[in-house]
């Protein structure tokens, strides 16, 4: 399996639980010091299957079939891809510059297609009962001030997803989304701490059962690529506390 942004937040954790689950796994990152703090907890925690660490940016999207091709050398052939690497941004639409909607798109959107072209090779997909899972968020379906790059990615990734299913059914290869809403990785609790307490309560009260933590994602990444999502392709699970229930 392959895991992209596994050096922090719900990629680290899907990585762990993958790993605790016996999965054979290639974690990518660009964040170096990440990947080596996950594969110790990986050694640490258990030894149940052959882990490799890749470096690398997925901005770059041309780089992609070769790292996938080096993950393949190095650990077998692919029975999934969980796409966790994402750029998270506020820009409202005065600041919105051209070049930096094109590196989120480029990462959270495009990449994952790049993957995915990549996994229905025959020279990368072990061909048995394969699973794609893409983490999209809950700003895909709701929209928020200042997400609007954001929002579009994540949007376009769910729309790559329904078709993708349909065109690689015949391969046995399964593609769906999962649509957090806001969780409590690194990442958002740099955010947390620009609010006072009456804005982190503010955004808290969205999801009738509180800040989601990353383990909530990963579990529901292990049941889409294990038989338990054996029947579920074209299709966005959503992890979210209740956020789009309001």
């Amino acid at each position: 399996m392959l895991v992209t942004g596994a050096g922090s937040g719900i990629g680290r954790s899907t990585a762990l639980l993958l790993h605790q689950l016996g999965a054979r796994l290639s974690v990518v990152d660009r964040d170096e010091a990440g990947l080596a703090a996950l594969c110790a907890d990986l050694n640490a925690t258990n030894d149940n299957g052959a882990v490799t660490a890749h470096v690398a940016d997925l901005a770059n999207l041309d780089a992609i079939p070769d790292l996938v091709t080096q993950c393949v050398d190095a650990n077998g052939l692919l029975h999934s891809v969980v796409h966790c690497a994402g750029i998270q941004a506020i820009m409202p639409l005065r600041t919105l510059q051209i070049e930096s909607w094109r590196k989120i798109f480029a990462v959270n959107t495009e990449a994952g297609l790049v993957l995915a072209k990549a996994m229905s090779n025959r020279k990368v997909y072990a061909g048995d009962d394969g699973a794609i899972v893409f983490i999209s968020s809950v700003m895909a379906q709701a929209g928020s001030v200042g997400a609007i790059a954001y929002s579009m990615s994540k949007a376009a990734l769910e729309g790559i997803a329904r078709s993708l299913s349909l065109e690689l059914a015949p391969r046995r290869i399964r593609v769906n989304c999962i649509a957090p809403g806001f969780v409590r990785t690194p990442l958002f609790e740099q955010t947390e701490k620009l609010w006072d307490d009456a804005a982190r309560k503010a955004v808290e009260n969205l999801h009738p059962l509180g800040f989601g933590r990353p383990e909530d994602v990963a579990n529901a990444v292990a049941f889409l690529i294990a038989d338990t999502g054996r029947w579920i392709t074209g299709s966005t699970l959503v992890v979210d506390g209740g956020y789009l229930a309001r």
